[in-house]
């Protein structure tokens, strides 16, 4: 890959008003953008050429935006914002829980969408940088953690855990004993803490507490340091 490349972004939406309206200021910033109306085109331009941000609305004509996330999650890490005209939650949540790193629900302002875009590259690019923890496996009473392979057991059984909750328990695992508060979360997680609820970082704890704590309510891995944050048990 030639690393002096322009950022390329694959922009998904059946709407010509918002790719004109995302393409133009994006690609003034230097950005490459390359557009597709609907799924079928978007995963063959997909695997056609590296993309390094994938921007993908729910609502498409013949296979939707949650079907071509999935699709997409399965063969890349790319990240992955949704866009979604709908305030409902249950569409937010299935859009995380199939591998999205984000999502803006329609209307919004060019200076979020911005702000979103460079927070998951960046997060992306600290990603790629070499991480210890990556390259291990880590046991640890009954917990056992293979972070290559993104799986976790529990007394040798397998826990499934969203894209985002792995994430989560990766970035407390590697700093064991270290206090993380939520903004600081949600910039190494999510890419960012703008324009985003700080509850979602203790949301995604409870989940997390729920499928590897033998006792939710009194955990043995994840603590919460009252007015501080969140730390994973110091080994």
């Amino acid at each position: 890959m030639n690393e002096n490349r322009a950022l390329r972004i694959l922009l998904v939406d059946d709407e010509e008003a918002i790719q004109k309206l995302l393409t133009y200021p994006m690609e003034k910033e230097g950005y490459e953008i390359v557009q597709a109306m609907d799924g079928e085109s978007a995963l063959e331009k997909f695997r056609e050429q590296p993309f390094d941000l994938v921007v993908l609305d729910i609502m498409l004509p013949g296979m939707d935006g949650t079907d071509i996330c999935r699709i997409i999650r399965a063969e890349s890490t790319v990240p992955i914002i949704m866009l979604t005209a709908k305030s409902d939650e249950f569409d937010k949540v299935l859009g995380l829980e199939i591998g999205a790193d984000d999502y803006i629900t329609k209307p919004f302002s060019i200076r979020e969408f911005r702000s979103r875009v460079k927070a998951q590259l960046r997060r992306a690019q600290m990603i790629r940088q070499p991480n210890e923890a990556a390259r291990e496996v880590l046991e640890m009473d009954r917990l056992r953690i293979d972070f290559l392979k993104r799986n976790v057991f529990i007394s040798d059984e397998k826990v499934d855990l969203t894209y985002k909750e792995f994430e989560l328990l990766k970035t407390l695992v590697s700093h064991p004993g270290r206090v993380f508060g939520r903004d600081s979360l949600l910039q190494l997680v999510w890419g960012d803490a703008d324009f985003r609820d700080p509850r979602t970082v203790d949301v995604h704890i409870r989940h997390l507490r729920e499928k590897i704590e033998p006792d939710p309510h009194d955990p043995e891995y994840i603590f919460t340091v009252r007015g501080a944050g969140y730390k994973f048990r110091d080994m």
